[in-house]
């Protein structure tokens, strides 16, 4: 992108950087005037549309068509300069090779196949809370979040024990590339030579566990349905894409929730609305903040001409709280209708671990609510610097029997 453009004739120009470490920290008021700025801003700093309102972002999220992700679902356009790492086949392509790699995928990560994973997600979780009832006060990211969706989704994709904190420096290495190549994306990537070849390993066919999830890819090999180059590839998607955001989902979760106590209570009373709940989390704090599309031909957008082969920012945490799509949009609150939320995309891009990372949360809130566990925040807490992802580095809590 040209580094001296000018702001599109009828674009309001900001020169906000979303990549800040101030501003990745406290994201909602820029947010906020970024929405009330226009339905696209030029972006000074990067020269590029950002795009914050709800409507602008479902639309562009939605159309593969004319915004694309096979040019890279970051700040890098793959069409002008060479990616870091190979492209995910799910995640930065399109159709048709996108559709039988995602019919595949879909169908393994499907509500119904991953119904027979939930009664042993259920006794890890009534292990962990016991553990929390008897150490009480804890670090809700590493001793809650992290704990038990690193021991249930290797177990469920067949990766076998290990350092599996592996798999977070791996899933932060590829989120934080989808902002610029920054500090945080450096930061990200030192560790790539020992990690990079670790988690490739994990995706070979004969260090996966007979009948779980990585398995099951190297089943659609042999029915002729991808490819044998494909399969290790699309497994690597499973670690990257069911891990971070599970995650940061799940400590934005109890965070969500601590603080608002009235809203716990509700699902205390009735453990079936841990599913709405963690819905109205995924609005309210979004894991995912930031992705990007390119362009594939010019095309109008709120009345304003974006030329083809550029990038597009779309921010999916400040849709979610677009006063124009949701009444009191700031206010947590888990009986409103959610449809249609953005926080783990939207359409054939949609990230493709969202129903186990929906199991899983909905596993440990209703666990939580059907033991009548109560918990609060007992101490200063810190956000994740994430170039894409907002959840917590330090959530300290303190869980005790409720009543």
């Amino acid at each position: 992108m040209a580094q001296d453009a000018a702001a599109p004739r009828g674009a309001p120009a900001s020169d906000i950087d979303p990549f800040t470490r101030e501003h990745i920290l406290d994201p909602y008021a820029w947010h906020h005037r970024l929405r009330e700025m226009g339905a696209l801003v030029w972006l000074t700093k990067y020269q590029c549309f950002f795009a914050p309102r709800y409507a602008e972002v479902h639309r562009i999220i939605s159309e593969y068509q004319t915004f694309s992700s096979a040019a890279g679902v970051g700040y890098t356009n793959f069409n002008k300069e060479k990616p870091w790492r190979q492209p995910s086949m799910l995640l930065e392509a399109d159709p048709p090779d996108h559709t039988k790699r995602r019919a595949v995928v879909g169908r393994i990560l499907s509500a119904p196949n991953l119904r027979g994973f939930r009664a042993g997600f259920e006794v890890e979780a009534n292990k962990l809370i016991d553990h929390l009832l008897e150490v009480g006060e804890v670090d809700a990211v590493p001793d809650v979040a992290q704990a038990f969706v690193l021991k249930v989704f290797p177990d469920a994709v067949g990766i076998a024990d290990g350092d599996r904190t592996n798999l977070i420096k791996y899933g932060t290495m590829v989120f934080n590339a989808f902002g610029p190549q920054n500090e945080i994306f450096d930061d990200s990537v030192r560790d790539l030579g020992e990690v990079g070849p670790w988690i490739m390993e994990r995706c070979q066919h004969k260090n996966l566990k007979p009948g779980r999830l990585g398995d099951q890819v190297y089943q659609a090999v042999a029915g002729g349905q991808i490819t044998a180059e494909e399969a290790p590839i699309l497994v690597r998607s499973f670690l990257s894409a069911g891990v971070d955001t599970t995650i940061y989902g799940a400590g934005n979760a109890l965070w969500s929730l601590a603080t608002n106590p009235a809203e716990w209570a509700k699902v205390k009373a009735n453990p079936a609305l841990a599913k709405p709940a963690f819905e109205e989390v995924l609005r309210y704090e979004s894991p995912f903040q930031t992705f990007f599309r390119t362009t594939i031909e010019d095309v109008e957008l709120a009345g304003i001409t974006i030329p083809g082969n550029e990038k597009v920012m779309v921010n999916m945490g400040s849709a979610n709280r677009d006063p124009r799509k949701w009444d009191r949009a700031d206010v947590f609150d888990i009986s409103r209708d959610v449809r249609g939320h953005v926080g783990l995309g939207y359409g054939i891009h949609a990230c493709i671990g969202q129903m186990i990372s929906r199991l899983e949360v909905d596993v440990l809130l209703s666990e939580l609510a059907r033991r009548k566990i109560d918990f609060e925040v007992s101490g200063p807490t810190q956000h994740i610097v994430h170039n894409t992802l907002r959840g917590f580095a330090k959530l300290p809590m303190r869980f005790k029997q409720g009543s």
